[in-house]
């Protein structure tokens, strides 16, 4: 039976700050949950560290918060566990592109059938207010108060790059938008990038709500082919049509096998079927001997 957004209601309720792009994503992700149709039982969230990343305390599935930057781990060993797990992770654009970055990586390169849903906020708004890797060259902040000398990540190019087979952009409250781009990429097959624009009104004062409105541009309305793989290079490389932010389907690769799907080549059995009351390694061990 389908889940309602009702039924995924928890007794805590978040402590952001008002106007925070937290609560467009949580609620999104809940919309997008009760429209897949999964039982509750299947579904597993994984967070970092970060404001956002409280968001598996405010929804009724399994959840496990990781350390910060370690959430892509944490998730790729739930679903070779459990390869029947639908894995979302949430988590910050320091937390992923940051400490997290070599995780990020190595995610996309081996295809792992899982959804990622990135905050990006463009400042560390926990530890408030010091820049990202997604913080633009010459922001100010606590910790560069003559502005930032690094130029910005690239996420979406880098994941296009890296082997990423569902690669988009969403904004926090364009929530109609952002709960379709969520539905596609946890029926996709493969890793599943959503980079998502947030404002944060506390300590990012540029990336406003306002200048959203004004600085976004949604290429799903707009012709773009998120298949065509050459087009969706050009599109990442600078993030930008007709002077504005693109968000929405970059790109989108079908048929190519995950990391988990090979894993079932080698491991028969996987490890949340197996019998745990009556094992042998001997044949393991035989199998790993030095010859």
């Amino acid at each position: 039976m389908s889940m309602t957004i009702k039924d995924l209601a928890t007794e805590e309720q978040p402590a952001w700050c008002g106007g925070c792009g937290d609560f467009g994503i949580l609620n999104t992700l809940k919309m997008a949950l009760s429209e897949l149709g999964e039982e509750r039982h299947n579904i597993l969230i994984v967070t970092g560290i970060g404001c956002g990343s409280k968001c598996n305390h405010f929804i009724h599935t399994y959840g496990f918060e990781g350390l910060h930057g370690r959430p892509l781990p944490v998730a790729t060993g739930a679903k070779l566990a459990n390869p029947k797990l639908k894995v979302i992770v949430v988590a910050g654009d320091g937390d992923t592109y940051g400490i997290g970055g070599n995780h990020f990586l190595h995610s996309m390169r081996r295809n792992l059938d899982i959804t990622l849903i990135v905050e990006n906020n463009q400042v560390y708004g926990l530890t408030k207010g010091q820049v990202s890797p997604t913080s633009k060259k010459g922001t100010p902040s606590p910790s560069t108060p003559s502005g930032v000398i690094e130029e910005a990540i690239n996420p979406m190019a880098l994941a296009i790059a890296a082997g990423a087979t569902f690669v988009a952009r969403a904004y926090s409250f364009d929530m109609p938008h952002f709960k379709q781009l969520i539905v596609d990429a946890a029926k996709h097959k493969g890793f599943s990038l959503i980079d998502v624009f947030q404002p944060c009104p506390t300590y990012n004062r540029v990336n406003t709500m306002m200048w959203y409105k004004d600085n976004l541009y949604n290429v799903d309305n707009n012709g773009h082919n998120p298949r065509d793989r050459d087009a969706a290079i050009r599109l990442a490389s600078t993030g930008m049509v007709n002077g504005k932010l693109a968000y929405g389907r970059f790109y989108i690769e079908e048929g190519k096998y995950t990391y988990d799907e090979d894993v079932a080549k080698v491991v028969a059995v996987p490890p949340v079927e197996q019998d745990i009351g009556n094992i042998d390694i001997a044949p393991l061990m035989q199998r790993f001997a030095w010859k």
